[in-house]
C-alpha cells in the first residue's frame, strides 16, 4: 500500500498518481553511480532480506537434510542456490515494474493481469504468508514465554501479556519507518550470523569424516532430493519482503532497469550469504551427528540443537536453541509482517470496490489491516493455536505459484517485461516451482 511505501521510503508527505520523478515530494538521486554505490542501506535492506529467510526452521534442517548423506547434500545445496536466486529475482523484477511508484505487489498483480486474476493472485498471496505471520507469532510467544521459565527459572504473566508486549514493540518499530525497521533487523540478524557460525566452527573436532564417503543407494538418494530440495527453498523463502524491498529502491529510482541492477546485486549477496552462512552450520551438524542420533531426531522431530543438548556436559546448547530461535523468529517477522500487510491491504480494497460504490484510500485500508493483523496475531499467540501449520502446509504451493510461476507468466505475456526473458533460466525456474511444489506436497501429505 501507498502507506507502507512511505514509510520505507521515508517519505512523510502524501503522494498522487500525478506525481512525477522530478517532483520534490518523491524521493531522489542525482546518478546512476548513486544507485549502484553499495551503501548502508543496502546493508539493511540485505539483512531484512536475510532475516526473513532464516527463520526459527534453521535449526531442524541439519536433521532432515542430513539423511541423504553428505556428499549429496553439497550436490543439493548447489542446485538449491540457483532456485533461490532467480525465484526472488523475478518476484523483485515484477515489483518493479508497477506503473506507479508506490504500487505494491498487490496492485502491480491487478494492473497487469487485470481485476479478476489480479483479485485471484491477491488472494493466494495472503493466503500464502498470512499463517506463516501466525505461527511467527505463536512460537515468539512460545519461545519468550519458555525461556524465562526453564532458562531464567522466572516467573512469568500470561502469555497474552507476553504475546501483546512483543507484538506491540515489533508493530512499533515497523510503524517508525524503513530506517528504524533495517537497524531493527540488522541488530537480530548479525548476532544471528555470528552464533551460528560460531556453532559450526565449535563443531569441528567432532566431524566424523566418514560421513563424507556415505551414499545412499540412487532410489533413496533420488526420493531424498525430493523432499529436500523443496524443504531448502522454502527455508530460505524471503518473498514476504520481496514488494517493499522493490517499493523502496523504486521510490529513489524511476529507471527501472538501472532499479532492477541495482536489487539483483542485493538479491544475488543475499541468496550467497544465505547459502555460505546456513549450508556451513547444516553441514557441519550433519558432519557431527550419527546415523543413530540423526534417526532418533527424525522420530521425535526435535531440533539440531537438542540433539546436541542432550549429550553429557552440553545443556549450554539448549540455551543457544531459544536464543537462535527468538532472533531468527523475530528477524522474518518483519519480513513476513510487511508482505501480510499488503496482502489484507489489498483484499480489503478489491472486496470495499465490490460492495460499494465509494473509493476506499489506501491509507484507512492499511491502517484497517494494521489493526486486524496486530488483534488477529495477538489471538493466534493467546489461544496457542495447533492447526497453524497445517494451514501452512496446505497453503504453502499457494507461494511458490507466485515466487516461481507468476513472473515468468508476466515476461511472456506482459510486452514491458519481455526484455526480462531468458528461456533456459526461465525453464529452470519452473522445472524448480514443479518440484517445490510436488515435493513438499508428497513431504507434508504421504
Amino acid at each position: 500500500m501507498e502507506t507502507v511505501s512511505r514509510q520505507l521510503c521515508g517519505y512523510t508527505g502524501r503522494m498522487s498518481a500525478q506525481d512525477t520523478p522530478s517532483s520534490s515530494t518523491t524521493c531522489s538521486v542525482s546518478s546512476e553511480s548513486d544507485v549502484l554505490r553499495w551503501s548502508g542501506r543496502d546493508t539493511g535492506w540485505l539483512s531484512n532480506l536475510f532475516g526473513t529467510a532464516v527463520g526459527a526452521g534453521v535449526l531442524y534442517l541439519p536433521i532432515n537434510a542430513g539423511r541423504v548423506g553428505f556428499i549429496p547434500l553439497v550436490i543439493i545445496a548447489l542446485l538449491a542456490g540457483p532456485m533461490i536466486w532467480f525465484a526472488h529475482r523475478n518476484l523483485t523484477r515484477f515489483c518493479l515494474s508497477a506503473e506507479r511508484p508506490d504500487a505494491d505487489i498487490t496492485a502491480t498483480m491487478t494492473d497487469r493481469f487485470g481485476q479478476q486474476a489480479g483479485s485471484l493472485l491477491t488472494l493466494a498471496y495472503f493466503l500464502s504468508i498470512y499463517p506463516i505471520l501466525l505461527l511467527y507469532a505463536i512460537g515468539l510467544t512460545n519461545v519468550t514465554e519458555q525461556f524465562f521459565r526453564y532458562q531464567l527459572e522466572w516467573s512469568v504473566p500470561h502469555r497474552s501479556v507476553i504475546s501483546f508486549i512483543l507484538l506491540a514493540v515489533l508493530v512499533m518499530v515497523i510503524s517508525k519507518g524503513e530506517r528504524w525497521v533495517l537497524s531493527a533487523v540488522e541488530s537480530l540478524v548479525m548476532p544471528l550470523v555470528v552464533i551460528l557460525i560460531g556453532i559450526s566452527l565449535y563443531l569441528i573436532p567432532q566431524w566424523h569424516l566418514d560421513h563424507l564417503f556415505l551414499m545412499p543407494a540412487p532410489t533413496e538418494l533420488a526420493m531424498s532430493a525430493f523432499v529436500i530440495i523443496p524443504m531448502l527453498i522454502f527455508s530460505f523463502n524471503h518473498s514476504p519482503a520481496c514488494s517493499a524491498f522493490a517499493q523502496a529502491y523504486r521510490m529513489v529510482c524511476r529507471d527501472t532497469a538501472l532499479c532492477a541492477r541495482k536489487t539483483d546485486r542485493i538479491l544475488a549477496v543475499n541468496a550467497g550469504s544465505l547459502l555460505l552462512v546456513v549450508m556451513l552450520f547444516v553441514f557441519s551438524c550433519v558432519l557431527s551427528l550419527t546415523p543413530a542420533e540423526i534417526q532418533v531426531a527424525l522420530q521425535e522431530n526435535v531440533p539440531v540443537l537438542s540433539v546436541f543438548a542432550s549429550r553429557e556436559g552440553a545443556g549450554f546448547f539448549a540455551l543457544i536453541a531459544s536464543v537462535i530461535a527468538f532472533l531468527a523468529i523475530t528477524s522474518s517477522f518483519f519480513g513476513v509482517y510487511m508482505g501480510s500487510i499488503e496482502g489484507v491491504g489489498g483484499l480489503f480494497t478489491l472486496l470495499a470496490k465490490r460492495v460499494t460504490s465509494i473509493p476506499v484510500h489506501s491509507d484507512a485500508s492499511t491502517r484497517i489491516a494494521k489493526v486486524l493483523i496486530f488483534l488477529s496475531c495477538w489471538l493466534a499467540a493467546c489461544l496457542n493455536l495447533s492447526v497453524i501449520g497445517v494451514i501452512e502446509g496446505l497453503l504453502a504451493p499457494l507461494l511458490a505459484v507466485i515466487l516461481f510461476f507468476m513472473p515468468v507468466y508476466g515476461y511472456y505475456t506482459i510486452p514491458e517485461l519481455k526484455h526480462y526473458r531468458n528461456p533456459v533460466f526461465d525453464v529452470f525456474t519452473i522445472a524448480s516451482g514443479v518440484i517445490a511444489i510436488s515435493g513438499f506436497i508428497v513431504s507434508k501429505w504421504f
